[in-house]
């Protein structure tokens, strides 16, 4: 067995005798299952960062969508054409834009490696200024700082269809080969996505609004959809820390369903009279 993984189930031993001894002094009495739920999704999640900085291999789901990014990218260089990238509609203050920020340096490190022109119209001042940053930092890293401009990343309009009514006009006037829509959308989804299928451009969306994801798999070629578009930084990072505390979320989920049905099996029994142990008792 993995010598860390005896030593954390030790640490976890240690610290649940001392809640045993302090219960009722210095912690709430009557919350032991509570605080060995924390203890353990704690203890899993630095488990797994730790290996990740380690240099094991840490394995995640392949995501269609984020394989497809240097793919796009690369689409619209063999056609000359430019590469169209739109964060939504929201301020900072929403998670979808920054999501949608982080992905951004990405696609412009590979348009700054390709040599490809691209465009990112926003909505809101500091989202322009963010994207610039990001973009410039991108170009930097990309070595190619020469092909960077600021007007790369612009302000069109804070009104949401005065917004999409611009971006879709630039759609029709560029014809970009490749579509980004990664960030907070509300009703404008569907325009922003039939006209960038109606110019046949490769297209991939992503956002955490739940109610517009369905119009982004109707038209786009990918989608990501929920926790793939936020996972989508750590992905492309592959920074140990990100990937470390995404497989030790995942295993966190997988030990919560299997505390769901253990305790949903648990309580059958004992209302069937089959066992006299009731679990919920203890929740």
């Amino acid at each position: 067995m993995n010598i860390k993984v005896i030593m954390w189930s030790i640490f976890f031993l240690i610290v649940m005798g001392l809640y045993k001894m302090g219960e009722g002094v210095i912690f709430v009495e009557g919350l032991r299952i509570q605080f060995a739920a924390v203890i353990i999704i704690s203890i899993t999640i630095y488990y797994y960062i730790d290996r990740a900085r380690s240099g094991a291999d840490i394995y995640l789901r392949t995501i269609p969508g984020l394989k497809a990014l240097e793919e796009a990218v690369g689409r619209a260089t063999e056609m000359g054409k430019s590469v169209l990238f739109v964060p939504g509609i929201s301020d900072l203050d929403q998670v979808e834009t920054i999501t949608g920020l982080n992905i951004l340096g990405h696609v412009a490190e590979h348009t700054a490696k390709y040599e490809t022109s691209l465009n990112v119209p926003v909505s809101k001042s500091i989202v322009m200024e963010a994207g610039r940053e990001v973009c410039k930092e991108a170009y930097l890293r990309a070595g190619r700082p020469d092909l960077y401009y600021d007007d790369m990343v612009h302000y069109v309009t804070e009104e949401q269809f005065a917004y999409t009514a611009g971006i879709t006009g630039i759609m029709e006037r560029d014809k970009p080969a490749a579509c980004f829509y990664l960030g907070k959308f509300y009703a404008e989804s569907l325009i922003l996505a039939e006209a960038g299928n109606s110019i046949g451009a490769l297209q991939i969306a992503g956002t955490g609004s739940y109610s517009q994801i369905p119009f982004f798999v109707t038209a786009c070629d990918y989608t990501l959809i929920g926790e793939e578009f936020f996972v989508a930084s750590a992905y492309l990072s592959k920074k140990p820390e990100l990937v470390g505390s995404i497989k030790g979320q995942d295993i966190v989920k997988l030990l919560v369903m299997i505390a769901i049905a253990l305790t949903v099996v648990l309580n059958g029994f004992f209302q069937s009279g089959w066992i006299s142990f009731d679990i919920l008792s203890y929740l």
